[in-house]
């Protein structure tokens, strides 16, 4: 029986969170989650593993194995169709399955796949429906479609602030602004992050560790990136301009955590497509704020640039993130 609509949407939608295990650590590959399903039961699941391979369909028809055979497998990329030396394309892996259907949330939009993989398989008589979730999936995605649509990563822009928008004392003293709740909070973004960026005067000032600290997950730390002149020290890659970030190897997702001259400077250079805010509910009064000049002129500019996408409570602390509105 051919799943519904809905349940199609469920499959896909917990693809779409599966895949979320490989952001961070697939480049340069997309983070992509697949499930195959027999009968309303989940008979296999993968998602692309670090460095690429094995990809999301290769682990998913492992699991499953002879079950596969009349499934329906659910994708949130279309399977890749060029040959590599790296591994099989997973268009002839589905195919070789005997899967039935095949359900693909996004296509994909690198040249030696988009489209010739969906035509591949409705070529050998498998079903294929597409556009399942394709915006949630696009998003989970969201910096291997801009690295192949602008040639730069997505730069997530991470602001810890007190309610009136202050990130410090007048001294500097920043520790801590908000709770253990929301630090983790942090720790996991850095984990799904490939790289991570700071100012040179906040990587001086604070020597920063810029490390996921939570157990379990110290090995997916992110590359370490300083925006400023100078040497940086061992371990750590250094760029001049915040375009720059288009010229770091092997990068989906870069953090942006350190420094209000940096926010600034990447705000005022439109290059953040993705804003969290954590909020401690202090007061600080005269002290350092959260950014600095972004060179808004009017006011009727600020208006429309960002849409509110989530909003909880971490403890105390309340998380807001944004994402960039952008005409298509």
């Amino acid at each position: 029986m051919t799943p519904s609509r809905s349940d199609d949407r469920r499959f896909m939608a917990a693809a779409i969170a599966l895949s979320m295990r490989g952001r961070g650590v697939s480049t340069p590959n997309p983070n992509v989650g697949c499930l195959i399903v027999r009968d309303g039961r989940i008979v296999g699941r993968g998602w692309t593993q670090t460095g690429g391979r094995p990809h999301a369909e290769a682990k998913a028809l492992q699991q499953a194995l002879d079950q596969a055979h009349g499934a329906t497998a659910y994708v949130t990329l279309e399977p890749c169709f060029h040959l590599s030396p790296r591994g099989p394309r997973c268009v002839d892996l589905l195919i070789r399955a005997g899967v039935s259907r095949v359900v693909i949330a996004a296509r994909d939009p690198d040249p030696r796949t988009d489209g010739q993989s969906i035509a591949l398989l409705e070529s050998r008589g498998i079903k294929v429906e597409t556009g399942i979730l394709a915006d949630e999936a696009r998003d989970a995605m969201a910096g291997f479609f801009l690295r192949h649509l602008t040639g730069r990563p997505c730069v997530t822009l991470k602001l810890a602030m007190s309610l009136d928008g202050r990130i410090a004392l007048p001294d500097g003293s920043s520790r801590w602004i908000t709770g253990p709740a929301a630090r983790a909070h942090t720790h996991m973004e850095r984990a799904r992050h490939d790289a991570i960026l700071v100012g040179a005067g906040t990587m001086r000032a604070d020597t920063p560790g810029l490390d996921v600290r939570l157990p379990g997950l110290e090995g997916r730390s992110p590359m370490r990136v300083m925006l400023g002149h100078g040497v940086p020290p061992k371990g750590w890659r250094a760029i001049s301009d915040p375009a720059d970030v288009a010229t770091l190897p092997d990068v989906n997702d870069v953090m942006v955590e350190g420094g209000a001259a940096t926010a600034a400077a990447f705000l005022r250079s439109d290059l953040v497509d993705r804003l969290i805010l954590y909020r401690a509910p202090i007061l600080i009064g005269e002290g350092r704020a959260s950014i600095g000049d972004i060179g808004l002129e009017q006011l009727d500019k600020a208006h429309g640039r960002w849409q509110l996408r989530d909003s909880r409570m971490l403890g105390p602390d309340r998380l807001e993130v944004y994402v960039r509105v952008r005409s298509a």
